[in-house]
């Protein structure tokens, strides 16, 4: 029986343990409906607890998620704006050499490995904290990827960019889930391209200070990063969970993925934010 342990926070940001290889708890949802949930392969209508776990099972059973069998790398876009799809856009089209982000069995991981960034990314829901599994880690190392702790599967995003910058990288891109580490890492690494990522149920006073610190974010369900960046942002990327590009850095990058995606898009002028249905409730 394996002991290892990984807390997620997904669909509402409920709070999943999963132990072993079994979901062990989950929690409160803090919404009870998504529009993108609704797009899922196997769609959310209602958030409840029990959909939350029949979802988190079926990514276990899918990819591996949380356990020895993870699957690493992706081709596929889940969605056009994610973090992920943005990233690995970036570094197939030479606006980034390296990405700094979370994986569920690693821990903070540094690549320069698009299908990496996709494969860990597109399909990870916010990650607590995790325990290093070494088959996925050796898969992550073998694909281009670099384990800031292997032994503990630490998540330190400023942590995994001091790594970045040791190994040479110097167009950094990192996601981070919070104020103190964009803002650490804005202190320390002026360069980097911060991305804002699973902020539903964050303060009004911590998305006014991510907002201030980042390149771009993701709305998620929160009502106050609406409103922070909705201000000052110069793009909006998509309009149920938009992607907000705070910074000429951030507006380029969404660019070049408009560039690439082979969807048809509209792209107009108009006061910000805008919304075409959103999360319920916003929190």
């Amino acid at each position: 029986m394996t002991n290892d342990e990984h807390i997620i926070e997904t669909l509402g940001r409920t709070r999943v343990v999963i132990r072993g290889g079994r979901v062990v708890e989950i929690g409160r949802p803090m919404i009870a409906e998504c529009p993108l949930a609704k797009k899922f392969a196997k769609p959310v209508v209602e958030i409840t607890p029990e959909a939350i776990r029949e979802n988190v099972e079926g990514r276990m059973s899918s990819y591996g998620a949380c356990t020895r069998e993870r699957s690493v790398l992706s081709d596929q876009d889940f969605v056009t704006f994610g973090a992920s799809e943005l990233i690995s856009c970036g570094l197939r089209r030479g606006l980034l050499d390296c990405a700094v982000i979370a994986a569920d069995c690693a821990g903070t991981v540094v690549t320069p490995n698009p299908r990496l960034v996709q494969g860990i990314g597109g399909r990870m829901s916010g990650l607590v904290s995790t325990s290093p599994i070494r088959e996925v880690i050796g898969r992550i190392e073998s694909n281009g990827g670099r384990v800031l702790d292997p032994v503990a599967a630490t998540i330190d995003q400023p942590g995994g960019v001091r790594l970045a910058k040791g190994l040479g990288y110097s167009r950094v891109a990192v996601t981070v889930a919070g104020p103190g580490d964009a803002e650490e890492i804005r202190r320390k690494y002026p360069d980097s391209l911060i991305f804002g990522v699973h902020l539903t149920g964050i303060s009004e006073g911590e998305a006014e200070r991510l907002v201030a610190a980042a390149d771009l974010v993701s709305a998620c369900a929160s009502k106050w990063i609406r409103e922070a960046a909705g201000k000052v942002a110069l793009l909006q990327a998509g309009s149920v969970v938009p992607v907000f590009a705070l910074t000429g850095r951030g507006k380029e990058l969404v660019a070049e993925r408009i560039k690439e995606a082979p969807q048809r898009m509209l792209v107009k002028v108009g006061k910000l934010p805008l919304s075409d249905g959103s999360p319920l409730p916003l929190v």
